[in-house]
């Protein structure tokens, strides 16, 4: 089930305030701004302007074809299928895809005037009204500020992660609830990495970036890796584990390993709040304990069918904890950066900023 949240919300205001907008300019048939601005309520105030930009051309343009197609030919159901074809093909060539919808939403009402240029003009204008409502309400209603969601989201994520960690191999969990904790957590990454998705890409479109902000990338980047790694041991454990023959000593070493990982993985996350300073030697201790745990799978696991099956939970332990070394240098390396600033923010304000 999806959550409540903030852009349910601001949609729903955005879509109010477009209907009083109509209202008070006396356009006719507001419905058209109401589905403006519910196609233009965007996750972040830079898509929200780039959306803005993007969907005031593309409109105008498909306007502008809807109403010289609507004069000089037809109106009929072939033409307007035409109009939308031929509008769906431009908006794709000036790489402006996420505008199609309510592009075609603005050919289609326009198109229905048949030529009446002030019709046309009324239907065209409902839709800026709806786009610009959706941007207003955006911007200063509760504006997105998803970097002070996103180490908090990180959090929460890995508290739920590392509980269904620490049950796996006991596997104490039964397998109906285990497999929706896993779908809900697989859920979760997806979302953080959309979050990502948009941090990187406000930053692409930076001419020159700050190098705090690259820093503060590669940060955002290091800290969904390593919940990514550790998301792949728990998809390993659930579709190989369990189906391979096992020994209790096997049981224990890996469970042993886990419990490792996720208590240096919690200390890293510690750093970032500022609540540990760098440790250089439980680092050393956990780059020699990751690389004497694949040792000790060479003699533990016994030489049989089973054994390719281990081996793929194995190494995604593996890959879990030199994630976590690189990001645990992160940690200390951002430390360092930012008490050299002296401006008495610890590291997650700098991150939150």
């Amino acid at each position: 089930m999806m959550a409540f949240g903030a852009r349910m919300a601001k949609t729903g205001l955005a879509v109010t305030l477009a209907l009083y907008i109509t209202m008070l300019l006396g356009l006719q048939s507001p419905v058209v701004a109401a589905i403006a601005a519910i196609f233009a309520m965007q996750p972040s105030i830079y898509r929200s302007w780039r959306y803005f930009l993007d969907q005031l051309q593309t409109s105008t343009l498909g306007a502008v074809i809807a109403v010289l197609w609507g004069t000089f030919l037809s109106n009929q159901p072939i033409s307007v299928g035409l109009v939308c074809t031929l509008v769906i093909m431009i908006c794709i060539r000036l790489n402006m895809g996420e505008t199609i919808g309510l592009t075609l939403v603005t050919v289609i009402s326009v198109m229905e005037a048949s030529g009446q240029w002030d019709f046309a003009l009324n239907r065209f204008i409902m839709t800026l009204v709806g786009i610009f409502s959706a941007f207003f309400v955006n911007v200063f209603v509760f504006p997105p500020k998803p970097k002070e969601q996103y180490f908090k989201q990180i959090q929460n994520v890995f508290v739920k992660m590392s509980l269904l960690l620490r049950s796996a191999i006991s596997h104490e969990m039964k397998d109906s609830v285990y497999r929706e904790e896993l779908k809900q957590l697989g859920g979760a990454i997806k979302s953080l990495s959309d979050k990502y998705a948009l941090f990187e890409e406000e930053q692409k479109k930076l001419k020159r970036p700050k190098y705090s902000q690259s820093r503060q990338l590669v940060v955002y980047k290091h800290l969904l890796e390593s919940l990514q790694k550790g998301y792949d041991i728990l998809t390993a454990v659930h579709n190989h584990y369990f189906q391979a023959q096992r020994s209790p000593e096997l049981d224990q070493r890996l469970d042993e390993n886990l419990e490792r990982l996720i208590k240096f993985h919690e200390h890293i996350l510690w750093k970032f709040e500022d609540k540990l300073k760098p440790n250089a030697e439980e680092a050393e201790h956990m780059a020699f304990e990751n690389q004497r745990f694949m040792d000790d799978m060479s003699t533990i696991v016994p030489a049989s069918s089973s054994s390719f099956r281990i081996a793929v939970v194995a190494a995604a332990m593996y890959d879990y904890g030199h994630m976590l070394e690189r990001l645990n240098q992160v940690a200390d390396h951002i430390s360092r950066f930012v008490d050299r600033k002296k401006d008495g923010r610890s590291i997650l304000a700098w991150l939150k900023k």
